[in-house]
């Protein structure tokens, strides 16, 4: 989202964070299978893993998982009923992807899986993008 944000010309206007719902990775950089896969597409992966806090219902517009598991966690982490309209599943957005569709964790698998899920992101990434742009006037 990042770099499609960027390319857009719209990064002074969208502030984009990653974070898990665990702490376990906190402070790691992104694993290097999926920074050379970004890095053959042309985009760079930058920053340290961080935990979701209970500050970031707030400071966010949007608050997007990749799967199911983690919707739960942060579901059961919202504050509020407002706080809830907030998330969705990142491939809400896609519409050619199924109702429900997770973005699956190649974590465990070959490398082929981490060009996967780039694919996945930046088809879903493009149309939040569009979603976002049309929602806020930008």
């Amino acid at each position: 989202m990042r770099h499609l944000v960027e390319k857009s010309g719209l990064a002074p206007s969208i502030e984009i964070e990653s974070a898990g719902t665990a702490s376990y990775h906190a402070g790691e950089a992104p694993d290097r299978r999926a920074r050379q896969a970004a890095e053959r597409r042309g985009m760079a992966l930058r920053g340290r893993a961080r935990q979701f806090k209970r500050a970031d219902w707030d400071k966010f517009d949007y608050v997007l998982a990749m799967d199911l598991t983690n919707l739960r966690d942060l579901q059961e982490s919202a504050p509020s009923l407002d706080h809830l309209k907030k998330l969705k599943l990142l491939r809400e957005f896609d519409s050619e992807a199924l109702p429900g569709a997770s973005v699956p964790d190649p974590y465990y698998g070959d490398d082929d899986g981490f060009d996967e899920v780039l694919d996945i992101c930046q088809s879903a990434c493009e149309k939040l993008l569009a979603h976002v742009r049309r929602e806020h006037g930008l």
